[in-house]
């Protein structure tokens, strides 16, 4: 879109219908999945996962850990990247070496954002020289919630070129910016400034991803793709802890925006809990038999 004057900003006003949001996203949950389906939809969740671990205790050995257990998920597929805070990046490179498992950082200052600028796009350009294949950076809330458009655009950008080749995910941080309609401006906001994702939380409060939340950011993922043939990706992040979740939000992205956007390239899942119950699940249908959840990590 270029640079956007202030006046610009005018196709953000799109209101949502919020009944007509929560009565679709609830429909969703109810689709009957024949058995066959289900295995493919839980193999093709695997792929999708991004496994995370951000926390002030990370240590060098469960950064090679959760690693090989993204690489070695589930009988010969991998997860699709593992996350972690940027002085764990070279780490996690490491350890990947050879793998398809791609390596993401946080960075803008995660999870709150409250830094200088220039020191949130020296987070993203370390992360990258030091290998991080995708950044996940947080928006600036405050000037968002002040409706100063024009600055989110702009960081957004300038952290968009500071990450050269590496894919950047956007993350809304939708339990703080509110209601639907912040979280379809934020979404459309983000995809006019280049994000290649976007992403609903940093997984830090709650309440992180909804499927009503999630619907709407697809839908604005759709509308743009009808208005300029470019595909955004989409991750729902933080509290997604079961199978069954997964599925529902596997069929609201295939109804939503189709075939084309049913790949690790176009979709993930921020939701570490999540692969254990896959797994179990998986190994349900194959064997007919539960394990327990520490059958597959401890994690």
């Amino acid at each position: 879109m270029g640079n956007l004057s202030p006046m610009s900003f005018d196709f953000l006003d799109v209101p949502v219908d919020q009944v007509n949001v929560e009565e679709r996203a609830g429909r969703f949950t109810k689709r009957s999945i024949k058995k066959d389906s289900k295995v493919r939809g839980l193999k093709l969740a695997v792929t999708m996962c991004d496994l995370t671990t951000l926390e002030g205790k990370d240590t060098a050995g469960k950064v090679r850990q959760l690693s090989q257990r993204g690489v070695h998920a589930w009988q010969g597929l991998s997860v699709a990247a593992i996350c972690v805070y940027p002085n764990m990046v070279a780490t996690a490179k490491k350890a990947l070496e050879g793998s398809s498992v791609k390596v993401a950082s946080v960075a803008t200052g995660f999870p709150s954002g409250q830094f200088p600028l220039d020191v949130r796009l020296e987070d993203v350009r370390q992360a990258v020289a030091v290998g991080a294949d995708e950044i996940d950076m947080v928006i600036n809330r405050t000037a968002f919630l002040e409706g100063d458009y024009e600055t989110v655009f702009n960081e957004i950008r300038a952290f968009k070129q500071a990450c050269g080749q590496s894919h950047l995910k956007v993350i809304l941080e939708t339990g703080e910016i509110g209601s639907y309609d912040s979280v379809r401006r934020a979404s459309r906001l983000a995809i006019a400034a280049g994000a290649d994702f976007i992403k609903t939380s940093t997984g830090k409060i709650s309440p992180a991803a909804t499927m009503p939340v999630s619907l709407v950011m697809l839908e604005a993922i759709r509308d743009h793709y009808y208005e300029t043939g470019e595909k955004i990706g989409m991750k729902p992040a933080g509290g997604i802890r079961t199978a069954k979740e997964a599925l529902h939000y596997l069929v609201m992205l295939h109804e939503t925006l189709g075939d084309e956007w049913m790949t690790p390239n176009l979709f993930r899942f921020g939701a570490s809990a999540l692969l254990n119950d896959i797994c179990m699940q998986l190994q349900k249908e194959a064997t007919g038999r539960y394990q327990g959840r520490d059958y597959f990590s401890l994690d």
